[in-house]
């Protein structure tokens, strides 16, 4: 890799996320100021869908950070940071549903989610393990180590990508539920939709860098193995 094309790599790595990290934020910030029609907050948005779904074992509740929110699916719960558990806006309202999207997705045993979860164990040692197995790898010389160190990461990847179809999955839902359950009107799906996109892009570049760096070590163990 030629020194322009090593800088433009680097640059898209540094650059992308915090791009994505930027409009996420931009965009959230613009619509909690905004409200909702129904004056529904996030929680009362988030209960109203799990009950029309006929989910009664979720729970709703507070927690602290800035756009924490999750959906935890050992504990069965949604968890929505402050300002969306309390707020009336149209962020608020967004946010909720998609995570209750996660949790619909849950009791229909949805295949990309089903699958997500049982990467976690070998995605997290992947994540943890990888580079310093890369990294040995290549200061003592040994290919061997570099291969497996490939393989660890490309379990971390693989986690990155069906997080896509999760994620983008869990967005419509969301947008289907708030619609058939009166808490936004028509004329509000576009900038609903803004706020959902806007999330959606930070698991975009996450994915996008995760497998720029695995290619990037691929092509360096063949070079090794020439």
């Amino acid at each position: 890799m030629g020194m322009g094309s090593f800088l433009i790599y680097f640059a898209i790595l540094l650059i992308l996320p915090l791009w994505a990290q930027s409009k996420v934020k931009n965009t959230y910030k613009k619509y909690m100021k905004v409200p909702n029609s129904s004056g529904m907050s996030g929680a009362d948005v988030a209960r109203r869908i799990l009950q029309e779904n006929g989910i009664y074992d979720v729970r709703v509740e507070e927690t602290k950070g800035f756009l924490s929110d999750h959906y935890d699916p050992r504990k069965k719960v949604v968890r929505l940071s402050s300002h969306n558990y309390h707020q009336h806006s149209k962020a608020a309202a967004a946010i909720a549903a998609h995570e209750v999207g996660h949790a619909i997705q849950d009791a229909e045993e949805y295949a990309f989610l089903r699958f997500r979860h049982a990467l976690v164990p070998v995605a997290s040692l992947g994540s943890n393990m990888s580079f310093f197995l890369i990294l040995a790898g290549i200061i003592l010389g040994a290919t061997g180590l570099v291969g497996i160190g490939i393989v660890f990461m490309a379990f971390a990847v693989l986690f990155q990508l069906v997080t896509l179809p999760v994620e983008f999955n869990a967005s419509n839902r969301a947008m289907d539920q708030l619609v058939s359950s009166g808490v936004i009107t028509s004329s509000e799906h576009p900038e609903t939709k803004k706020v959902l996109n806007a999330a959606a892009l930070t698991y975009v570049a996450a994915a996008v860098v995760a497998l720029m760096e695995l290619v990037r070590f691929v092509l360096m163990f063949l070079h090794m193995n020439e």
